[in-house]
């Protein structure tokens, strides 16, 4: 049968989604209606939804939200696109967004870097997701759309006076001229997991380190540290890490033995945010929303592996990053 050109009707895409519940594979359904096998595949990715079966969900092309989609496509064509005929850079865009969860700026950086031509705007970007241009990014994908709303300050309250504030750190470390000065905190899984991950952001480079800890006590957050640096040996820890800031949980409160080496003396400074002052580690804050596009609320992190912590750690350092001009955390590292 000769391939039609036209783009599939009303009707066909009834017919492809009662062919595909009568258990036709992708191919029949091809030969069937007349179309390429690739006109299939995309007309049944674009149509696609989560059907819930009893307590699991089931991929189901849905003939009404392939038709919607193809209606508001047709409606939102009007002057060229800026993209053009660049099916390669679209689909570039379309695969770093999608598949690898970048945001658009950072998307566009690597086209860039990939020495892709065509060039694009971010706000550009952010119209051909609302109109519906690429093949599979739509808003929902979007981790953060639009920026949050200021937060408002509290007053400042430091919660234990007799530890090290972050009113005491030098403004050395704040203002990010030295390396080696880390913000750290713990993210928790769904209610009734005990399991966390602790979350340690380098204030420079924006080097990340994802540990997963069986419990929040402090004596285990300890032990994490005394196996950090038994790993890079007593002078090479004291060079990466020279202090971390932490907030007041009571995780990070067994201040003393927090800091104590496991080689005698003293393994790093420590300073404690204000008390409800998220914003004063903010880098970790962030790197911790980045997490969550992995690892969402109420994820249960005892049923998280080592090697996916491990794979979302090495994304994230090779993430790149606006405050960095583009680069990545670990061309970071190589560069210093």
């Amino acid at each position: 049968m000769t391939k039609k050109q036209h783009y599939m009707t009303k009707e066909e895409r009834y017919k492809l989604e009662g062919l595909l519940e009568a258990g036709a594979s992708k191919s029949e359904a091809a030969k069937i209606l007349g179309f390429s096998r690739q006109t299939i595949y995309n007309e049944i990715q674009r149509g696609t939804y989560m059907h819930t079966v009893k307590w699991y969900d089931v991929p189901r092309y849905s003939a009404a939200k392939g038709q919607d989609i193809h209606e508001k496509r047709q409606r939102n064509k009007g002057r060229p696109l800026k993209i053009g005929y660049d099916h390669a850079y679209a689909g570039f865009l379309d695969r770093m967004m999608h598949e690898k969860k970048y945001s658009p700026s950072a998307a566009l950086a690597e086209a860039k870097k990939a020495g892709y031509v065509t060039s694009l705007c971010v706000n550009t970007i952010y119209n051909y997701i609302d109109r519906g241009i690429f093949l599979r990014m739509d808003n929902e994908d979007l981790w953060e759309k639009c920026r949050r709303s200021p937060r408002h300050k509290r007053e400042a309250k430091v919660a234990h006076k007799d530890l090290p504030s972050i009113e005491q750190r030098p403004e050395w470390i704040g203002n990010r001229s030295v390396l080696g000065h880390w913000e750290g905190d713990l993210v928790v899984g769904c209610k009734g997991s005990s399991a966390v991950l602790l979350t340690l952001t380098e204030r420079v480079k924006r080097e990340e380190v994802i540990i997963k800890l069986p419990d929040r006590k402090a004596a285990t957050v300890r032990r994490a540290f005394d196996r950090l640096e038994r790993r890079y040996g007593k002078a090479a820890f004291r060079e990466k890490f020279k202090s971390v800031t932490l907030d007041n949980g009571s995780e990070f409160m067994e201040y003393g033995e927090l800091v104590k080496s496991i080689y005698g003396g003293k393994r790093f400074d420590v300073y404690y945010t204000h008390a409800g002052a998220p914003y004063e580690k903010g880098a970790n804050e962030n790197h911790n929303r980045m997490i969550r596009r992995f690892l969402p609320k109420g994820t249960d992190f005892t049923k998280v592996t080592k090697k996916r912590i491990a794979e979302i750690q090495d994304w994230m350092n090779n993430y790149p990053r606006r405050s960095l001009g583009w680069m990545t955390p670990r061309e970071m590292c190589n560069t210093t």
